[in-house]
């Protein structure tokens, strides 16, 4: 069985997370495409390798020969299509965030539950060797009792133009990257924190630039989340775990293929790691077709996807901010 992908935009990512991933992932191709710009559509799908150019991308969701939906549209729309792709039979493997907020994504996992779907958010990072290689480390005891989590997710986003930055399609820093720290601390953990306090640093009105999460999970363990694209942390990606025996470092744990390194210090010394893998997109798209065809389970499913939600409208409201909305256009 070969699952045909039809892609809904043709976004910047779409290459990096899917078209050339699908090359090095028996079983899967991706076959059909639709942009808002037709042209733009054509001229993607033939430097790309992609058969099929359809006029809408409600043709993508309805076609016959398309088994599952790529979703890489701005935030606010995530929902609407992924509604869309559920009605019309098709698995969906989307873009975090998930959806504009909680609300939204609970509909979604509603909807999904049942139907034998797959519905995969795009965490690419949680499908890497080095992911579970974190999680191990912190479930194995030698760090002791845990006391504390950090991650952070940082980098520059110049273009003002950039859908990221847009209200009206639930753009934002925390949106952007700040669901991927989100989601690292409560890997790690295991457990669903509560939003103690946050601070924001705003672009626009309503649309932070900046912003710091303080957490508490049940275990008694606290958090601090950061996500920025545009402060004075220029460029920092990491995870920190610190336990009452020692305590566990690293760099880069999100795109871990463009370099990493996890460091220990506890009782048993000092050392450095790094984890082997092909890119996290390839481990991420090799998991979405063993779940579509062999009924393998995800580690981002919906109720994930839910739970991530939660904690990402909890920190807008924290900090002053109201949580993003969809966008219906």
């Amino acid at each position: 069985m070969t699952i045909r992908v039809g892609v809904l935009g043709a976004a910047k990512i779409v290459p990096g997370a899917v078209t050339k991933p699908a090359r090095n992932v028996d079983g899967v191709e991706v076959t059909a495409i639709a942009a808002r710009d037709p042209e733009r559509a054509r001229v993607f799908a033939a430097e790309h390798g992609i058969p099929r150019v359809l006029e809408s991308y409600d043709a993508v969701v309805s076609d016959p020969d398309v088994d599952a939906v790529y979703i890489p549209l701005p935030n606010g729309l995530h929902g609407r299509w992924m509604l869309a792709a559920l009605a019309a039979g098709k698995h969906v493997l989307c873009e975090k965030p998930f959806t504009a907020n909680a609300a939204e994504a609970v509909e979604v996992a509603a909807a999904a539950d049942g139907t034998g779907l797959v519905v995969m958010e795009a965490f690419h990072w949680r499908y890497h060797p080095l992911a579970q290689r974190m999680v191990d480390i912190v479930r194995s005891g030698e760090l002791g009792d845990i006391r504390h989590v950090e991650a952070a997710m940082c980098f520059p986003l110049f273009n003002r133009g950039d859908i990221r930055w847009q209200p009206t399609l639930a753009g934002g820093a925390f949106m952007d990257t700040g669901c991927y720290v989100v989601h690292v601390a409560r890997t790690l953990l295991g457990e669903e924190p509560q939003v103690v306090s946050a601070t924001a640093k705003l672009r626009s009105p309503g649309i932070d630039r900046y912003l710091r999460a303080d957490l508490g999970f049940p275990g008694g363990a606290t958090g601090r989340v950061t996500a920025s694209m545009w402060s004075s942390s220029v460029l920092r990606m990491m995870a920190r775990v610190e336990g009452s025996d020692g305590t566990m470092s690293v760099l880069n744990p999100t795109s871990p293929q463009h370099g990493h390194l996890l460091t220990v210090r506890s009782a048993r010394g000092r050392r450095w790691e790094t984890v082997a893998g092909e890119s996290t997109y390839v481990h991420q798209l090799r998991a979405f077709v063993a779940a579509v065809r062999d009924g393998a389970p995800t580690l981002t499913p919906p109720s994930e996807s839910v739970a991530n939600m939660r904690v990402l409208d909890a920190a807008y409201r924290a900090a002053g901010l109201q949580p993003r909305e969809p966008t219906y256009q």
